[in-house]
């Protein structure tokens, strides 16, 4: 239904909702960290409970209780019966125990809440303004080995949850070919890497990203027992002149990009082609907003150029399809693939051109 058509009064509503939007955001997480969900879910096959129960058994006042459920119940989240029980809605279920909900509520209060403040300073100047509220860094990604435990677990939570699932299917694409030497550019905590040498006994691998990271990753693959097939070429992509090393078959790209604006990802890809023979492919794999079966899928991806605006660099988002392509054929790329990957991913292989 077109935006045009509500009512009204709905309208009305809905731009309430919109401004109190953190106000409900942060009365979730406290239902969450409170221990209140878990608590009206438990009792959910005795027909709820009621706050007075809920603030005696968890050691909370009557009065905090009865604040966060009264803005759950207009917000939908609750809903209470004619003896004053509580139960959660379908949409509270979700806010409490679906995966992806969780790990998105977690990324926004522990990574972004305090930074998406500054959004607007980020718009003006380019920069991620809202950085300083986690440290003192030019973007997000040299200070990751420097965030707090719980703000490094709620990011690469954030960052695995929406690729992990598809290295096993992307695996098997990538091995029909015989891949003898892999680059994997922004290798974050090793994890694909791991999973190419748990899946092939013989291919070589190295791990490009900065030095922070690249650390934490090498000690990784120094766990999993295979420091003889992987080494790490340390790079930074916003220096003036970043070199790769030279030799390999194969260049994965898996969620790197968005990380860059348009000339970056250019700068990018022409440093790859520089390296890369006749025989080469470049692997891009992608979560593109007009790829997306489903609108929600679609909203998470907006908001998080919202995050890569405010905190993480200031001028990189999430991208339309036809936009990588473009940018992979201005760096020298042929487009030989296009695959759907999962629920969410693109999978593009690319050679160089003749």
């Amino acid at each position: 239904m077109s935006t045009q058509n509500i009512k009204a009064l709905d309208a009305l509503e809905e731009a309430h909702k919109i401004a109190f939007a953190p106000f409900i955001f942060q009365a979730v997480v406290s239902l969450r960290k409170l221990g209140i969900f878990d608590l009206i879910f438990e009792k959910r096959k005795k027909g709820g409970i009621t706050i007075d129960a809920i603030a005696d058994t968890l050691e909370l006042s009557v009065y905090g209780v009865g604040v966060l459920l009264e803005i759950a119940e207009s917000s939908q989240i609750v809903e209470q019966n004619e003896l004053g029980q509580f139960k959660l809605t379908t949409i509270g279920y979700f806010l409490a125990y679906n995966e992806t909900v969780n790990v998105n509520i977690n990324f926004a209060n522990e990574v972004c809440y305090k930074g998406m403040f500054h959004l607007d300073e980020a718009i003006k100047t380019g920069k991620p303004e809202g950085l300083k509220e986690l440290g003192n860094w030019k973007t997000i990604y040299e200070g990751l080995s420097q965030l707090t435990p719980l703000q490094q677990k709620s990011w690469f939570e954030f960052d695995h949850h929406y690729s992990d699932d598809i290295f096993g299917e992307a695996l098997k694409i990538v091995f029909q070919k015989e891949r003898k030497s892999m680059l994997d550019i922004g290798a974050n905590t090793g994890k694909f890497t791991i999973q190419c040498c748990k899946h092939n006994e013989t291919v070589n691998m190295t791990m490009v990203d900065l030095p922070g990271q690249l650390n934490v990753a090498l000690k990784n693959i120094e766990n999993e027992g295979f420091q003889n097939r992987v080494k790490g070429h340390q790079i930074d992509w916003l220096s003036e002149n970043p070199k790769l090393p030279t030799g390999a078959d194969t260049f994965w790209l898996c969620q790197f990009l968005d990380c860059f604006s348009k000339e970056e990802i250019l700068k990018v890809l022409k440093t790859c082609v520089e390296v890369m023979d006749e025989n080469a492919e470049l692997i891009i794999v992608e979560t593109f907003t007009d790829r997306q079966r489903f609108d929600n899928a679609k909203f998470i991806l907006e908001a998080t150029s919202l995050y890569f605006t405010a905190l993480a660099n200031g001028n990189s988002k999430m991208y339309k399809a036809n936009e990588f392509i473009e940018i992979a054929d201005q760096a020298g790329l042929k487009l030989n693939d296009d695959i759907a990957l999962g629920e969410y991913h693109t999978l593009f292989t690319f050679s160089k051109k003749g």
